[in-house]
């Protein structure tokens, strides 16, 4: 009697299980690589092949504009570390937005989803694409600029092919991206190699005198700083997707100390070549700084060039949808935006509803805009969140002391180095 009435109470609590609502939540499906590649995929965009020219035309000499590159990455890998401590503290998605939260409340929070979704991400893709459309074109318009219906027309089309394809599943973004990251390396490789070997055979002219003529005013320094930290924009993506990352603890850090500074080496090491091909006035007067590389150095296979820039830039589109889209998801899923932004495709597992209204978005972006005004445009309100999380991570030393900090002696010591916070005792 005793064992039938256990019996009928296990079929019960089963029964009971089973009428329970099941919810659907993001997979872990994200290793250390695919980290690294949207790290690198991410920030190797469209920069490196337009910000030489800016970052040269406010310091106007070789030597000055090389360190400009340097330091922006130092400062990119800084910056890095300490979204590292906040990603490895807060496990969750969505970039800034979870550590606004916890910093200061829902209300910047808020009004950093509503600025993302606005105005921050979508520009962001917007540019990426129409820098994808402008090499895709180009070669089709020999001597003269490509329509601006074509360009436009073609970068929709690369909005809607990316945002497809993040749409459909997580592991195909992923592979997606990394194949584009492999791509964009390739060519990246291909310039630094050539113009390795041309300083090899005594080709450096450019580089003597590095310093004459530079401008080092402090507005110079500033412009050229604007633009050299646009180039590396992207290295907080990885945060974006802590909750599809596998062990977060360990790749989260790991991705960032390999990728940045993979990076930035990348980006000394390609203005080293463009120097060693072109002298300062040629590279401030070329339209296209890596396809005149190209030109000179691969001729008659310089066709490559553009067709790799293709491929890199719609790599960082693809990893720019990728992570933003998971934005756009949590700050649904915590009622700061329409409901239905926080649904999860149940068959593919994918925010999919987030990823088409952020797709839809820059879209509209791209029908009146051109390349300068989006970057204008975003640069400001990117680097106004920037500043107020990087103080949020100060703030919760104080107000969140119970929480794990599993890599705070990292930035701890940075911090300090930069006279961020005022020196702490070292940690038992």
């Amino acid at each position: 009697m005793g064992e039938t009435g256990l019996r009928k109470r296990r079929e019960d609590e089963k029964s009971i299980q089973s009428q329970e609502p099941k919810t659907t939540s993001l997979q872990k499906e994200l290793g250390l690589i695919s980290g690294i590649s949207i790290i690198v995929g991410t920030i190797i965009g469209s920069g490196i092949f337009i910000s030489p020219k800016s970052v040269l035309s406010n310091t106007e000499a070789v030597g000055p504009c090389l360190i400009i590159w340097a330091a922006c990455g130092v400062l990119s890998t800084l910056g890095a570390l300490c979204y590292a401590e906040l990603g490895t503290m807060i496990t969750k998605s969505g970039g800034e937005y979870p550590y606004l939260m916890e910093a200061y409340g829902p209300i910047p929070a808020y009004l950093f989803s509503w600025a993302s979704l606005i105005v921050m991400k979508p520009s962001s893709f917007a540019i990426i694409c129409l820098s994808f459309s402008e090499y895709v074109c180009s070669p089709f318009y020999p001597g003269c600029k490509p329509p601006e219906i074509v360009v436009k027309c073609l970068a929709a089309a690369a909005i809607l092919f990316i945002t497809t394809v993040n749409s459909l599943s997580v592991r195909l973004g992923s592979y997606v991206q990394n194949i584009f990251t492999a791509a964009k390396l390739v060519i990246v490789a291909i310039i630094i190699i050539s113009g390795l070997v041309l300083l090899a055979q005594g080709n450096t002219k450019n580089f003597e005198n590095s310093f004459e003529g530079a401008q080092l005013s402090v507005g110079a320094i500033s412009l050229a700083f604007y633009n050299g930290l646009w180039a590396y924009d992207g290295w907080n993506q990885l945060n974006y997707i802590t909750e599809e990352l596998q062990n977060p603890y360990r790749n989260l850090p790991l991705a960032i100390v390999i990728g940045i500074p993979l990076v930035m080496a990348c980006y000394i090491l390609m203005n080293v070549s463009y120097f060693t091909v072109m002298t300062t006035t040629e590279l401030l007067q070329s339209p296209a700084v890596a396809v005149t590389f190209g030109d000179r150095v691969l001729y008659p296979a310089s066709w490559v060039v553009p067709l790799f820039v293709a491929f890199s830039t719609i790599g960082a589109a693809n990893g720019t949808c990728f992570t933003a889209g998971r934005l756009i998801y949590v700050a649904g899923r915590e009622g700061h935006m329409l409901k239905v932004l926080s649904y999860i495709s149940v068959k593919r597992l994918t925010p999919a509803p987030a990823i088409i209204f952020y797709g839809v978005i820059a879209t509209i972006y791209i029908i009146p805009g051109d390349i300068n005004s989006l970057v204008n445009y975003f640069s400001f309100a990117s680097w106004l969140f920037y500043g107020m999380t990087f103080l949020g991570l100060i703030v919760m030393r104080f107000k969140k002391k119970d929480l794990e900090r599993p890599i705070k002696p990292i930035t701890m010591h940075l911090q300090m180095l930069m006279e961020v916070v005022p020196p702490e005792e070292e940690p038992e």
